[in-house]
């Protein structure tokens, strides 16, 4: 008897959106952009603020703040203070904080088996 197909799947993030950030200052702006408008929504149900400043507890991040942009099926995440002070100020290899997104990609985002195909699956 052949399996049925999982209702559920639990993906990485960057299997349903591409990402990019920048700084200023002491300051990190992540964006996240859906790859497909229907997985805009178990996106944006799981990337919570919350979500992402428990992800970043190890830099503990003043505030985080989420400001949505759902005509593009995006997000932007503004985490501060967690550049260590920023370009001029950090001893941080990375205190521009390029490599930040790649952290947010990495969440493990839940998505109805229906949106499979819309999913982008690793080359």
């Amino acid at each position: 008897m052949p399996m049925a197909e999982p209702t559920t799947l639990t993906v990485p993030l960057y299997q349903l959106a591409h990402g990019r950030t920048g700084d200023k200052g002491n300051r990190s702006n992540i964006s996240v952009i859906a790859f497909h408008p229907q997985l805009w929504v178990p996106i944006c149900a799981q990337v919570t603020e919350a979500a992402v400043a428990q992800l970043f507890a190890d830099r503990q991040p003043r505030q985080v703040r989420r400001y949505l942009l759902p005509q593009l099926q995006a997000m932007n995440l503004v985490l501060d203070e967690v550049l260590d002070g920023g370009v001029n100020d950090a001893l941080n290899l990375d205190s521009h904080g390029k490599t930040l997104c790649f952290r947010v990609l990495q969440m493990p985002i839940s998505v109805p088996g229906a949106l499979a195909p819309w999913i982008a699956r690793p080359a």
